[in-house]
């Protein structure tokens, strides 16, 4: 019996992406993975374009600058692997993007198998809401229990409905299917009552519709926005929501205090509802004040095996005990350069204004797609640690897009 070659990879990416979603080990993941760019190259033996290894420098220059911090401060090599992985994921993964994509040769094949991916994980969120959480509660806490957020649902959303839109083709024949598909997306998307996700969509209009890209326009448009956001804030700041509050106050006291969230650092450690409600901030002020004791750690980092102290047992992995010391901050910006230094976070910039400036080539499915992701991994690098989040699913779907952009300019050169 002969395997379709393009139903066995889009298989193998569903199964890729679910595992790295449901599946909680980060060694588990990141060997799997590479265990399929390994078959690519071996096997498969795909070409990559010169000018897309250029857009990755940045990346691998992150990496390669990770090892001068471990080595001058002779970090143990057992916690620097975790640290190197980590480091090296981003790059897998848009490799294996980038191979799939070209292996696989048909852009709506591809993301239907992205769309299934989606839905079967929507079925499953849907699922857990339902019959293990208290859903009648009201609580967003208790409802976002077991899932925080999800991007490969949000952005097979957007593929759906903007597909034709671009290539004035559905992506789905049949309008049920469709209906379904979206309305179980939908459905999967609002129960996750994530800010982040509600910004990304935010982030994926603008840029479908050319608001992204700087001109007078988009401006006076963008300006209008920020008034609004503005007095939005104004209007929480003004009423008392109350920290314990269930349904969609809560949701707003969340909202209320993310600003606070991610850049307060005068925080009294004593007062738990004030480290928690401020926990980034905390985070980064750490890391800080270590990098302040060595100074050279600003130009090199600390290095890959580098730990933060929190200067107290903070219940972060489930156990009574606590942890003492982490490894990764939730905001990106201070993770790299606490590990690396400031040329490695200039450089992570450079690389996301690298793919954001797509958006000023040709208007186009994947130049629209991947300066949107500049964006949004720009502001989940606050949040999540963005491109760095061991979770990402996005950036699978970002090497696929530079393969469909890297492969149209050469036929249309040629």
């Amino acid at each position: 019996m002969k395997i379709n070659k393009a139903s066995f990879y889009n298989t193998l990416l569903i199964v890729m992406l679910l595992s790295q979603i449901y599946i909680s080990s980060f060694k588990f993941n990141v060997f799997f993975q590479l265990l399929v760019l390994s078959f690519f190259l071996i096997f498969e033996k795909p070409k990559v374009k010169n000018t897309f290894l250029k857009v990755l420098f940045p990346l691998f220059l992150i990496f390669f600058i990770g090892f001068i911090g471990m080595i001058v401060f002779k970090r143990p090599i057992g916690l620097a692997l975790k640290d190197v992985f980590h480091f090296i994921k981003p790059i897998q993964g848009i490799l294996i993007g980038y191979f799939f994509y070209q292996l696989v040769d048909n852009k709506k094949v591809f993301f239907q198998a992205i769309i299934k991916a989606a839905l079967i994980s929507a079925s499953i969120h849907i699922f857990i809401v339902l019959f293990f959480t208290n859903l009648s509660s009201g609580s967003i806490h208790e409802i976002r229990e077991f899932t925080k957020d999800n991007y490969l649902e949000l952005f097979s959303l957007f593929f759906i409905f903007y597909y034709k839109f671009f290539f004035k083709e559905d992506l789905i024949q049949s309008r049920l299917y469709k209906k379904f598909i979206v309305f179980i997306l939908l459905v999967s998307c609002v129960l996750y009552f994530s800010r982040t996700m509600m910004v990304a969509s935010l982030i994926i209009l603008l840029s479908i519709y050319g608001y992204t890209k700087l001109t007078m326009k988009s401006i006076k448009f963008l300006s209008l926005i920020v008034v609004v956001i503005l007095l939005f804030y104004s209007y929480l700041y003004s009423v008392t929501i109350d920290r314990d509050a269930t349904g969609i106050e809560a949701f707003l006291y969340k909202v209320k205090i993310a600003p606070a969230e991610i850049f307060e650092t005068k925080i009294d450690r004593e007062n738990h509802q004030d480290l928690w409600d401020h926990w980034r901030g905390y985070e980064a002020k750490r890391a800080f004040a270590l990098m302040n004791e060595q100074p050279v750690s600003y130009v090199i980092g600390t290095g890959y095996g580098s730990l933060v102290n929190l200067k107290f047992n903070a219940p972060l992995n489930g156990e009574k005990k606590g942890m003492k010391y982490i490894s990764e901050l939730h905001n990106g910006y201070p993770y790299v350069l606490y590990k690396s230094g400031v040329i490695a976070l200039f450089s992570y910039l450079v690389f996301l204004f690298l793919i954001y400036k797509k958006i000023y080539n040709k208007f186009t499915f994947e130049t629209v797609f991947i300066s949107a992701m500049a964006l949004f991994y720009f502001f989940t690098t606050l949040t999540i640690t963005g491109i760095y989040n061991t979770n990402d699913t996005i950036v699978f779907i970002l090497g696929a897009l530079f393969c469909g952009y890297f492969e149209s300019r050469k036929k249309v050169a040629s």
